[in-house]
Parts: C-alpha cells; structure tokens; sequence
C-alpha cells in the first residue's frame, strides 16, 4: 500500500529544518511526525559503531476482549515468520550478517520489535521493520505451528508458582480493567482463535498513526531521516484503533486469596492500586518504592517480574534481615492506564506469610505516619537518578525507554523524570501512602505449598476431601 503525497512530504521536510530534525529535539534527541501518522524519534549516541531499531505500537492485552485474550501475543509471534518480500530465514541472515541481536515482546500496552546491528546496516532494518508493518505473511500451517508454541508457553508459567500467583492476584484486584487478564491469554482463547482473527488484529492494529519507530545509536540524523521516509512515508495511514475506555472503580475493602500449588516455598504477593506513568503521583510513587526496596526502575523490560531490594533498604531489614524471607521483590512499572504496585516476597522454610505481611504493613505503617527522613528521601533519589542514567546508557536501552514511554505517555516525559523525582518531598510520600496503600484498597494473595493429593484435587468442583 502506498499513499504518501507532496505536500506531506514538502511538510515534514520543512518541520526538519526548523528544528535541526525535528519538532520537540531535546537532550539529544529529536522527534517528529509523518504525514501517514508515523511518530519518528532519533537519538544519536556516537559512542559505538551501532545502531538500535525498536518500532512500537500501541496494542497489547489491554486491546483484548474475552474469546481472543492472548492475540497480540500471538500476533508478535506470527511477525517473525518472514513478509512478502522477505522471507523467514532472510530475516535472520540479514541481522546474524550485520553482527546483531533480534527480539520482540507483547505486554499490557505494547508490542515491540528490535534489532542492535552494525550502523551501516540501519537501511536494511528500517526496510525490515516497513515490510513487517503491512506485509506479513499468516499461513495456517505456521499459524497451528505457533498455536502449539503459545500453549506451551502457558502452560510453563502456569508450572511456576510465583508467576501462577501473580496472574490470580492481578485478576483478583482489577476487575474491570482489560489489564486483569495476563498477556500470554486463556488456554480456551489460544485453542479457539482463528487464523482469520489474527490477521483481522494484525491489520487494525499495525499502522502507521498507531506505530512508533525510534532508531539510536552512531547516525546522522538528518541522513537516518531521509532513510525513515524513504521505507515508512509511502505507507497508507489506517483507521484509527479503537481505544479502551473502561475505568477500574475504587476498590472499598480488602481482597484475599489463598492457593495451594506443588512448590517448594510459600509465596506472598501484595497488590496496590497505582497511578498511570503520566500522572504526577508515578514520581512520587517511584520515590515512595525507593525508600521501600531502594533503587527504583522504570525499565520495563528489564524491571518486569519484580526488583530486589538494596541492602539499606526497609524490607531487607525488615524481611531479609528479620529472616522472615528468602527472597523480596517491588514492581512499579509505567502504564497508560492505572495499573499495580506490588510487593512480593518468598517465606523462609517453617514462616507463616502473615508474618511477613505483618512486617511489610509495618513498613507501609511507618510512611503513612510520616517517619521519613532527609536522608531517606536523599537516598532513594539518588539511587533513581543513578540508575535512570544506566537505562540510558547502550544504545539499545536508550531506544527502548524513549519508545516505551512514547507508546504509554511520552518520550518528554522519561527525559523529565530525574526533575520530577528531585522535586519529591516527604509529605508527598506520606499522603501516596496513606491513599494508596490503604488496607482497604489493596490485594493479598498467598500461595502455599501442596501435596500430590491437594494440588490434584484442588481444582475439582467437590474441592479438596473433608
């Protein structure tokens, strides 16, 4: 499909010129829009011979609906399997030959695809990334094959007791929100979904006004512009997808559940209610997170499944220290909607987990109350700052974080991070705490170890023998 037109084109050349390359250039980097809807950021970081390509779109569970939860999951995996003019195994040789790496994910609000290679091979990659774009292939006999694939990876996080938890506690504390159901889908969905489906969520979903292409690493952004419009700008732009309007309500009491599973500890996972990435509160929170656990992280892609604590940190006193777990994790990650903060911790062998929940609450007690200090505060903003620093610093984490922030609020918004969190004061802390941290609105999940009797039984309608 073609549809790039003159005057577009005249347009955004005008809009490179007058800011360098783009509108909104900024600590080094540089955005703008084509004319089919294209949002384009640049970041130049001439420190290796390497370039990163990551294209964004804005899609993942959260675009679901029961019957086809698990799609754009599944979707990601079928755009791996070669287009019309590039051919499965071309993919491949051409990122192996360039020297590179390859990946892709699907989460609550995103899907992504990457490539790190060698500079002088950004055309190819952007000429990948455009083919991927409109002219994937969706055979039935890879559409089976990878229909066995997603299935197997199901059922290997359903045999994970932490992860099998974590997806109960989520359905458990969101209960509107199309969040509540996990990325990779419900079995019955993965059996029933179509090869028609797939395509059909393929094609609504991967346009150009609902795509974000951001390239960083050795370039010149002008010339790396050029080759952008060449590949994107003849793209015809798509309908505009549809948007998820459902608001999770105000949670008015406690939710609990307990599960028994073959495992070999006990586990206790703690669910919030948190702000979205754009709301002001998603600072305070991280600072909040800091003092908790210590060295908070908005890098989703290495932050997904939980941080450990810094040894200065309250829950490693209060936990790892206390012996009362072998193991703590927080999670706050940047979402387009509300989402959760978590805090989740493996039980020491012979520990009740309402101990541990007892200590943790103590802790949450302890902010509420206002006992924090100037050297708290200091601490787990400079730990932030430090390791914002980090995510940037390789080519490819500074691509992912300014297009994962795009896709979510804002790319401007990861750059004004570091200002915002210096800004947090105490009594910010205080006030997140005593709203969001409430007994009342949050979710507590145990799962406690079972034996070969329990686990087979606990599924069945009787329910386990009296």
């Amino acid at each position: 499909m073609t549809g790039r037109g003159r005057a577009g084109t005249r347009a955004e050349m005008a809009a490179a010129s007058r800011a360098g390359v783009g509108p909104g250039k900024r600590s080094g980097v540089s955005s703008i829009r084509l004319a089919n809807g294209l949002t384009v950021i640049l970041r130049e970081m001439r420190q290796a011979p390497v370039v990163s390509v990551w294209c964004w779109y804005r899609v993942g569970s959260r675009d679901e609906r029961p019957g086809v939860t698990g799609i754009s999951h599944w979707v990601e995996h079928m755009n791996f399997k070669g287009t019309r003019t590039i051919s499965k195994q071309d993919v491949t040789r051409l990122i192996e030959m360039a020297g590179g790496t390859w990946n892709g994910y699907t989460w609550l609000d995103v899907t992504t695809y990457l490539e790190t290679v060698q500079s002088g091979a950004l055309e190819a990659m952007l000429r990948l990334e455009a083919s991927r774009m409109t002219d994937c292939l969706y055979s039935k006999t890879e559409v089976e094959r990878e229909r066995t694939v997603v299935i197997s990876e199901l059922q290997g996080g359903e045999n994970d007791p932490r992860t099998y938890l974590e997806k109960e506690v989520s359905g458990t504390a969101l209960q509107a929100h199309p969040y509540r159901w996990p990325t990779i889908g419900y079995l019955s969905d993965l059996q029933a979904i179509t090869r028609e489906d797939l395509y059909a969520h393929y094609r609504r979903y991967y346009v150009p006004n609902n795509a974000i292409l951001v390239v960083a690493g050795d370039f010149e952004a002008r010339q790396a512009l050029r080759l952008v419009r060449r590949h994107f700008g003849r793209l015809s732009r798509g309908g505009d997808p549809p948007q998820v309007r459902t608001v999770e309500p105000r949670q008015e009491g406690e939710r609990r559940l307990t599960l028994r599973r073959p495992s070999g500890a006990a586990y206790l996972d703690l669910a919030f209610h948190a702000p979205a990435a754009a709301d002001p509160d998603f600072a305070v929170l991280l600072v909040l997170d800091g003092i908790l656990a210590g060295g908070p992280t908005v890098n989703a892609w290495a932050g997904h499944g939980g941080r450990g604590p810094s040894k200065s940190s309250r829950l490693y006193r209060a936990l790892i220290e206390g012996s009362l777990a072998s193991d703590v994790s927080t999670s706050v990650l940047p979402t387009r909607h509300p989402y959760l903060y978590r805090i989740a911790a493996t039980a020491r062998q012979g520990v009740d987990p309402g101990r541990i929940e007892a200590a943790v609450g103590g802790e949450i007690d302890r902010l509420a109350r206002g006992e924090i200090t100037p050297r708290d505060l200091d601490r787990s903003r400079n730990q932030f700052l430090a390791r914002h620093a980090l995510e940037s610093e390789s080519t490819t984490d500074a691509a992912h974080q300014l297009g994962f922030f795009e896709t979510v609020a804002s790319h401007t918004l990861f750059l004004d991070l570091p200002r915002r969190v210096a800004a947090v004061r105490a009594e910010d802390v205080t006030r997140l705490a005593r709203a969001r941290l409430r007994e009342d609105g949050r979710t507590v999940g145990v799962l406690l170890p079972a034996g070969p009797l329990e686990a087979a039984t606990a599924g069945s309608p009787g329910g386990p023998p009296r």
